[in-house]
């Protein structure tokens, strides 16, 4: 699957409203066409914010705590994809500070195959949703929308794949490594040119 793929957009965004000048955060300040995208990743946030946009959604993206909430103090946005797994105060946080500051804001957290349990107790905190990387545009919005009107709980969990186990460790190095290819290359023990094919034969 290809987060930048752009089929006709399953979930259209809505006309935000307008804020009052002055306001605190609050229901009638919540852009509902905008999704705030929170990940240490470079690479996957980027192309994430990329698909989403070509849903016709408006995109703001932080790689961390401190610049999402910046981020929601500035625009709360209508949507938001927070990824649980970043250095300092992670994804969990990010959740807990989102529901204070903007309790309109839709979330749906995205998590590594191992971190099952940590996703549930962001559920606890407040997100709608999860999904698992590499998740698309697609499963990421209609996740953001299933729990319209229905509960949402824990998924069922299926055992990952080999090929899942190591596009997740890659992902890992590789934000680790601030998308640095030769770098990431180096501590996986293989060339260069064999991690550039891994990424766009695994690519989602």
């Amino acid at each position: 699957m290809s987060l930048t793929s752009s089929p006709t957009p399953a979930f259209a965004p809505q006309t935000p409203p307008h804020a009052a000048p002055g306001r605190g955060l609050g229901a009638s300040d919540v852009d509902p066409g905008c999704c705030l995208i929170v990940d240490d990743s470079d690479l996957y946030r980027d192309r994430l914010a990329e698909a989403i946009r070509e849903r016709g959604y408006r995109v703001m993206t932080a790689d961390g705590y401190d610049a999402a909430i910046e981020q929601v103090r500035r625009q709360p946005p209508g949507l938001a994809v927070v990824d649980l797994k970043m250095p300092g105060r992670g994804g969990l946080e990010v959740v807990r500070t989102l529901r204070e500051l903007s309790p309109e804001t839709k979330c749906v957290v995205v998590t590594g195959f191992g971190s099952i349990a940590n996703a549930v107790d962001a559920i606890h905190a407040g997100a709608l949703n999860y999904v698992t990387k590499p998740a698309d545009a697609d499963e990421i919005l209609a996740a953001l929308h299933r729990g319209e009107g229905e509960p949402v709980g824990p998924k069922e969990y299926n055992p990952p794949t080999l090929a899942e186990n190591e596009w997740e460790y890659i992902q890992q190095v590789l934000a680790d490594c601030g998308g640095n290819i030769s770098q990431t290359a180096r501590i996986l023990g293989i060339e260069r040119r064999t991690l550039q094919r891994k990424l766009k034969k695994m690519r989602p």
